[in-house]
């Protein structure tokens, strides 16, 4: 899941929970594995946002391994978290599972000696590029998948409909498959016909884009800073930018405006992860016309997602290897997918008939779970993030951003992110 990743509606759920954040339960017996000995013991699990731990699928695990008791500390946002667990890693005061996310995940792996690592039995339980993100150099894979974040296209039927373009979801995916070129020239047939902005912003757009580079910023094998000399990235950049200047509705994610944009018809299209699907619906309850498209520019793309990591100096390293093993099994991660939507990174679960026949009612009954299902089956690059890629990536945000907003053309605002990027390292 992404950090900025929750309803705004939820917002008030959130506070909430950072200030009554334990969900706990106990029971009592015996068994072979966690909690087999006579003695009793706690494991904590720290998430953020939702992961979909409810205290019914944590009393399951209790109910399974009488001596543990599972307490459940969750955090308002990750940023919350993400300054715990760094300020904490090696030292003492980390739950036995912590949750980190994606965009932590570079900065994770530097520190992947403190973390115990995942049993070898269970590292082809999810899907490779999932895997290979989180497996440092010596071959330690550190993280337990949770989440990921399948991107399909989102639209409004009626404002396709307006520009005279098919609406039916099946239709629009044709309509829309092939390159971002592709996209990008549906695009103008859109606004040459209605006058209005086709997607939300550039930002967005060039994350879905960027997202499918293997190595944008970055030296896989050097780490040497790659990004202003990669043509591919220059190539993005000119084709985002260029769109933008009559297809975007320039309103930057997660501002007031966009957010109003997700009710009142501001932008036709928008690329969209699994989780997003609860930020429209959340944001723009009383709109009846969004649906979802089995397709994206170019081929597969993921954005977001997240995993279980266990702190190596814990209490009982053991037993909270054994808890996050349950919590990323096949039927668990259905289970949270059932009462949160974080879509499964773990092979099986993307067989499982209850995913693969899910509808969502608010997006006209899509079948959310067969096309995000195709969707993550189609993401074939696990893009390399080093330690600067966030930097980076952030200051070519705002160097959309100033081509957004007028304050600068396209290629001045290029040549002040090259000198921005020069400077780092």
């Amino acid at each position: 899941m992404n950090a900025r990743a929750f309803r705004r509606s939820a917002v008030a759920l959130a506070a909430f929970s950072a200030s009554a954040i334990v969900l706990a339960g106990c029971a009592s017996g015996s068994g072979d594995d966690a909690g087999s000995s006579d003695e009793k013991i706690t494991l904590t699990v720290a998430t953020f946002n939702d992961f979909g731990y409810t205290d019914e699928l944590l009393q399951e695990y209790m109910d399974e391994h009488p001596n543990v008791k599972v307490v459940h500390n969750q955090a308002a946002t990750s940023n919350d978290a993400r300054a715990n667990y760094f300020q904490k890693l090696g030292k003492k005061g980390l739950a036995d599972v912590e949750a980190i996310e994606v965009d932590w995940l570079p900065e994770v792996m530097k520190y992947s000696d403190l973390l115990a690592p995942v049993p070898d039995d269970l590292k082809d339980r999810w899907l490779d590029w999932k895997t290979d993100a989180a497996t440092d150099a010596d071959g330690n894979l550190i993280g337990y998948g949770t989440d990921i974040g399948p991107e399909g296209v989102c639209y409004r039927s009626d404002l396709f409909a307006a520009a005279g373009l098919p609406t039916d979801r099946e239709e629009v995916a044709a309509l829309l498959e092939g390159d971002w070129a592709k996209y990008f020239e549906v695009g103008d047939q859109y606004t040459a016909a209605t006058g209005k902005a086709f997607f939300d912003s550039a930002g967005g757009t060039y994350q879905g884009m960027i997202n499918q580079v293997e190595a944008a910023y970055e030296d896989p094998d050097s780490g040497d800073i790659i990004a202003t000399d990669n043509d591919e990235v220059k190539d993005i950049y000119d084709q985002v930018t260029a769109a933008s200047a009559t297809q975007s509705a320039h309103l930057g994610q997660w501002s007031d405006d966009w957010f109003a944009g997700l009710s009142n018809g501001a932008f036709a299209t928008m690329l969209c992860p699994g989780w997003m699907l609860g930020v429209i619906s959340g944001n723009a309850p009383d709109t009846t016309t969004w649906d979802i498209a089995n397709v994206f520019p170019n081929g597969g793309g993921n954005w977001g997602g997240s995993y279980l990591t266990v702190p190596a100096n814990g209490a009982h390293v053991k037993e909270a290897q054994e808890l996050a093993d349950w919590l990323t099994s096949p039927d668990t991660q259905i289970k949270a997918f059932e009462n949160a939507g974080t879509f499964p990174s773990q092979s099986e679960a993307l067989t499982s008939d209850t995913l693969l026949s899910s509808t969502n009612e608010y997006f006209n009954n899509a079948p959310v779970g067969q096309i995000l299902t195709d969707r993550a089956n189609a993401v074939t690059v696990a893009p390399f993030k080093g330690q600067y890629y966030f930097q980076i990536n952030d200051a070519m945000q705002q160097a959309l951003t100033r081509v957004e907003d007028g304050t600068q053309d396209a290629k001045t605002s290029w040549d002040q992110w090259v000198s921005e990027v020069d400077a780092i390292g």
